[in-house]
Parts: structure tokens; sequence; C-alpha cells
């Protein structure tokens, strides 16, 4: 082992962040310290079944190299779970510090604990699982086929958002939501059909929320914001300038800051208290990547919102009574014309 891997395992339980985890800290602006202080204890390593979804997930933003790793692991848990740091560097062709850093880019400490999870993964396997089914759709697929596939990638995308999901992330933004006095939604795109959907929810329950589309509305609201209130910044790529600028303007003014976004590592959380991490399906010529990831984005919008009904139950259960009994005569009852 080199030395610089044996001070990569030295650090490494003090020094790793979860993948799904924090901000970055340092952002401009100065830290809030977010809450990824979690993130290295032995609580908050990933679940051996949570290993292949942060597989799915990273690996866009990973270097060669570093894919190498991690599609190798993710491949064949149970072979590699054998192998020492030097052996999976050679069989990977990359080196030592490689094997570690993907560790630590995967929530692992250091490739010990990586090798425990990949040796709790060989088993869960070994006990029987589905095959994996081939979800390229192809331009003459029977819609049958169509149906099964989309069904197929659908249910696998939501099972990975939810291994990844670091609940103590989560738990912390409903908290911030649930006392807010303003909450402010950005997202363009698909990502802005999802902001609209978490706004109309959190409304219906009597919380104060904005959903901004437009950008320069977005930055102009997010002047107004101060501590107490809360932005969401939903974003697939991370990286959408649109987003991050009221989100920027947001945390320079004290407002608690959430990052949903596929890209745990991406530019916008870099101004996010809290990150939630959203999976990352394989994008193919007739699914681009948008389908997806609203699919994700939405199921960590329904968390929020019932984390978030469930904190304030006594004022959310009659203004969602109260909604639907405002739109209850729009509705014809059955059996009438």
């Amino acid at each position: 082992m080199t030395n610089e891997v044996k001070e990569i395992f030295g650090s490494g339980a003090g020094g790793a962040r979860g993948a799904g985890g924090s901000r970055a800290a340092g952002a401009a602006g100065g830290s809030r310290g977010g809450a990824g202080a979690a993130a290295g204890s032995p609580s908050a390593l990933p679940a051996p079944a949570a290993l292949a979804a942060k597989v799915r997930t990273l690996a866009p933003s990973m270097t060669r190299s570093m894919q190498r790793v991690a599609e190798a692991v993710a491949d064949d848990p149970a072979g590699c779970a054998a192998l020492t740091v030097t052996g999976l560097a050679e069989l990977t062709g990359t080196s030592e510090a490689t094997v570690v850093r993907t560790a630590r880019l995967l929530g692992y400490p250091g490739y010990r604990d990586l090798r425990l999870a990949l040796a709790g993964l060989a088993a869960q396997q070994q006990s029987g699982r589905a095959p994996a089914i081939t979800t390229d759709i192809a331009v003459d697929d029977p819609i049958a086929d169509v149906v099964a596939k989309l069904a197929y990638d659908e249910q696998q995308t939501l099972a990975d958002t939810a291994a990844g999901l670091d609940t103590v992330q989560l738990a912390a933004a409903v908290t911030a939501l649930a006392g807010a006095r303003r909450t402010d939604v950005y997202g363009v795109g698909a990502s802005g059909l999802v902001a609209q959907d978490l706004t109309q929810k959190l409304l219906r329950i009597g919380l104060m929320a904005h959903a901004h589309s437009d950008p320069h509305l977005a930055v102009t609201n997010a002047v107004q914001l101060r501590a107490g209130d809360v932005a969401i910044a939903i974003t697939h790529s991370g990286s959408t300038g649109d987003v991050i600028e009221p989100l920027r303007v947001a945390f320079e003014h004290g407002a608690t800051t959430v990052a949903v976004t596929g890209r745990p590592d991406s530019p916008v959380t870099q101004y996010a208290d809290h990150v939630l991490t959203t999976s990352t399906a394989r994008e193919s010529e007739l699914r681009p990547a948008a389908m997806s990831s609203r699919t994700s984005q939405l199921l960590v919008v329904d968390c929020l919102f019932v984390g978030v009904a469930q904190r304030t139950y006594a004022s959310a259960a009659p203004a969602l009574a109260a909604s639907y009994e405002a739109l209850a005569h729009r509705h014809t009852a059955r059996g009438r014309p």
C-alpha cells in the first residue's frame, strides 16, 4: 500500500463527506455548516442495497478511472469483495488511491467499509433477485414492450432514489419547511413542473409558497428572503444558472436553502444547506434524462410534503379539507348528469 493510500485511510473517517450529503463547505459567501456532519459515521454509511443506486447516480460525474472502479464493484460485488485495494486497482487498471477515492465518493470512509458493503450486497443477491431487464427502447418495439420497459425503468428510478436519499438531510429540510415564514421554489423546464407541484401542495395545507420559473422574478423575490424563510432549487444537472442564482441570493440573505439534484457535487450545492439527491437513470434516444429525473424529483417532493403535513397536522388537516370542500361543487356525483 502506498503512502498516499495510507494517508487517505488515516484521514478517511473524519474527512469523508457523504456523496449524497451536505453542501460544499467554503462556498462563496461563507459556509453555514450544512447537515453533512453525519457523513462518515457508521450510521451514515450507505446500506449495501443502496450501493448500486449510488453508482448509477454518481458515475456520470466521476473521472473515467473512478468510473471503472465503480462499474467493477457494481457489476461483481462478490468478486470485488474478495480483492484487496491493490487487487481491485490492478483489476480496473487504476491506482490504489483511485480505488480509495471512489470508495469515499460512494459514501464510505475507506475501502475496508466498501468491501463490507460489497459482501453484504453479494449476500443479498445470492438470496435471490429478479434478473435485470434491458430497458433500451427500440424504434420497432411493440407498445406492450414499451409499457413494460418504461414501467421497469420508473420502478428502478424510484427504488434508486429511495435507497440513496439521505433521511437526515430530508428531516432537516422538513423541519425548516414546517416552520418557514415563506418558501420559494426554483426550477426551469421539467424541473419547473416539479417546483409548481411542490408549491401547490404546500399552499393546500395553508403554507406560503411561490414557484418562480422566470429567472428575473426568482432573483428579485429571493432578495426579500431572510432567516426563517426557505428556498428550494430543483435541478437535475445541478448546473442550471437560472436556478443557481436565486438560490445563491437566498443563501446570502439568510434563508435556509435546499437543493434537489441528481449531481450531489454540482455547483448548486455550494449554496445549499441541505442536499437531497435524486437518481440518475440511463438516458436513451427515446427516453431523455428529463423523464426519469422528474420521476425521482416528484418522489422527493412528495416526501417533503408528507413530512411537513405530519409536522403541521393540526393546521394542515383542516386546510386540506377546506381545499377539497372549495372544489366539491365542481365534481359531478356518480350517476348524476
